[in-house]
């Protein structure tokens, strides 16, 4: 559980310096318009890409941290013993979702994207590096959702 622990404080600490990038670019965009006159042209797509990375890597956190989204009043109906097996199996439908969308998905995305060399219109950086947190945020929530399952089985 200590690699969970260091996985846990190194994607914490990414996603609050990618949040103070974030606000950092968004606060010198209103501050080119409405101070100098002039906006700043690349600050409108790094908002945007930041706002990607922040949001699926968040996902990745949450499901790290067991905090995403769940409707838990049916569940609590049933006996324990249900509930763990419950508990297993929507973790294996995550991980699933997470291995055919996110790593075989979002893998070819960043393959496809490499290959043709796309670049972002103001940036000029490879789209592949965007989309670059759809596999890796899937790997995590793999990694989690394995580490929970047998957490649950000791």
């Amino acid at each position: 559980m200590e690699i969970r622990k260091t996985i846990d404080k190194v994607l914490g600490w990414a996603l609050i310096i990618i949040m103070s990038a974030m606000v950092l670019n968004v606060l010198w965009q209103v501050f080119t318009r409405f101070v100098i006159g002039t906006p700043s042209s690349f600050t409108d797509e790094l908002a945007r890409y930041l706002m990607i990375w922040v949001g699926i890597l968040g996902a990745a956190y949450a499901s790290g941290k067991d905090m995403h989204v769940a409707i838990d009043v049916l569940p609590q109906k049933f006996s324990e013993e249900t509930q763990r097996k419950l508990s297993i199996t929507v973790k294996v439908v995550v991980i699933l979702f997470a291995l055919a969308a996110m790593i075989v998905g979002g893998s070819r995305l960043v393959y496809v994207t490499y290959v043709l060399e796309q670049l972002s219109p103001a940036l000029q950086i490879p789209l592949a590096y965007v989309y670059l947190v759809i596999p890796i945020s899937g790997l995590l929530i793999v990694y989690y959702k394995i580490s929970d399952i047998l957490k649950s089985a000791v």
